[in-house]
């Protein structure tokens, strides 16, 4: 005799199977989100940060700062070192990315000697050679003079090289067409001064500058706000105006910019990060987001307050038209000191 099945249990048996089936789906479908983010691109090994400067620099602390943060905040799962690439004014650095094309474990902290190069002929690298990924922070400049010295203000400095563009001598660092010339050449060519004429003194650091300021050797030099406010509470210098769009906060709100002073000038010496050329998009997301959490941390803005950098954060979209509208204020200034066309 053939059994006939209980129709009513097949029903609920392929009621169950559905059931089970369509719940698979629903907590499969659930977890997909957290699969995908899981499966975008991560550094899988060691990160070289790479820079253009010796150990104990400015630089070099900035770099060794955002590798903790990197890796203390787990915003990294792989470890990360610094290497220091000094020489070339710059170029060794830039060799050394170019010779890890596509590979985003290695990532550069640059200056913007890479671009000066790249204007006076010395080198065919440029900041679009490569793959931009942010603008981290900046600098601002100052010029300074002794603590005893007849100028007071930017007028006074103006009617003295407006009279004689030699008449006063600047320190301003240790390369023509570095940073100190550039802001050198911007305050004077405000004031209607042809940067070309004046008479500027290079040194081989700021020690040896801020001792011939001292010796009543050279007038005025050119520096980063950092070095020059240690400086200044030292009672080792005056600060004559800051080449900033409006006054900062803490010690800045005391300086003068040069628009107060009834001069356009607004120059910041800027740090910028970059990629190897070749990387994908989510390799250059990656580090986008990466190092806007380790510039938004507590680590990094305490070390802003305590070095008086600017901090602020320009992403992969928007970088690369900043980084070329600075380009075309370098290559102005470099124009106007008469070291390029």
């Amino acid at each position: 005799m053939i059994a006939i099945p209980d129709l009513s249990v097949v029903h609920a048996r392929k009621a169950l199977v559905w059931l089970a089936s369509t719940a698979a789906l629903v907590l499969a479908g659930a977890v997909t989100p957290s699969h995908a983010q899981q499966g975008a691109w991560r550094p899988d090994r060691p990160v070289e940060i790479v820079i253009p400067s010796a150990a104990g620099s400015s630089l070099d602390a900035a770099a060794r700062l955002i590798q903790r943060i990197l890796t203390e905040n787990r915003l990294i799962e792989v470890s990360a070192i610094v290497v220091n690439k000094p020489g070339g004014g710059g170029n060794l650095a830039s060799t050394y990315l170019d010779q890890h094309a596509g590979d985003p474990h290695y990532i550069l902290l640059s200056a913007m000697s890479l671009m000066n190069n790249h204007i006076l002929g010395r080198s065919p690298q440029n900041y679009d050679t490569y793959t931009p990924i942010a603008m981290l922070y900046s600098e601002n400049m100052t010029m300074v003079v002794g603590p005893d010295s007849s100028l007071k203000t930017g007028r006074d400095i103006m009617e003295k090289l407006k009279g004689d563009p030699q008449a006063l001598s600047i320190a301003i660092g240790f390369a023509r067409g570095g940073t100190g010339h550039l802001n050198t050449a911007l305050v004077a060519k405000a004031m209607g001064v042809d940067a070309k004429r004046l008479k500027t003194v290079q040194f081989q650091g700021n020690a040896q500058a801020l001792t011939a300021l001292m010796g009543g050797h050279v007038d005025m030099s050119s520096m980063s706000f950092a070095q020059a406010w240690t400086q200044s509470q030292a009672g080792k210098l005056r600060i004559l105006g800051v080449a900033a769009n409006k006054r900062g906060d803490g010690p800045l709100a005391n300086i003068p910019t040069w628009k107060e002073q009834g001069f356009d000038v607004e120059f910041q010496n800027t740090r910028f990060m970059l990629g190897p050329k070749g990387i994908a998009e989510a390799q250059t997301e990656f580090w986008d987001n990466a190092l806007k959490q380790a510039m938004e941390s507590k680590q990094w803005k305490a070390m802003a307050e305590k070095t008086h950098y600017i901090p602020y954060y320009v992403g992969r979209k928007e970088t690369p038209k900043r980084l070329g509208a600075l380009y075309s204020q370098l290559k102005e200034a470099l124009t106007d000191v008469g070291m390029a066309k």
